[in-house]
């Protein structure tokens, strides 16, 4: 079941338990977009470096095969490692959109 939250409490959230929080929003998410059949390895993962880049990239390529249904994993992988500050942004906003729709 996708979850809705607001975008504005994961950052605040992950500001106060120093980063904890976002860790714990990706592991959520991640199960969310294996919930609509995306191939995402486990979270353990993420604190593993080099690991922790195929990880995102398995993420991206989930985000955008599933939720986004666009196909450009490269893209997405390049804009949530680069620029991942936005992740959650982008992320939660179209799970939110999804939850509202399940919801009608």
């Amino acid at each position: 079941m996708i979850k809705k939250r607001s975008v504005l409490a994961v950052y605040l959230l992950s500001i106060i338990t120093l980063g904890i929080y976002g860790i714990y929003w990706q592991v959520k998410t991640k199960e969310e977009l294996k919930s609509l059949g995306a191939d995402i390895p486990t979270a353990w993962l993420l604190i593993i470096p080099i690991a922790n880049i195929y990880w995102t990239y398995k993420y991206a390529d989930g985000y955008s095969t599933k939720l986004k249904k666009d196909n450009n994993g490269v893209l997405w992988f390049l804009v949530f490692y680069f620029i991942g500050i936005i992740t959650p942004a982008i992320v939660q906003t179209d799970l939110n959109k999804l939850a509202d729709k399940k919801s009608k």
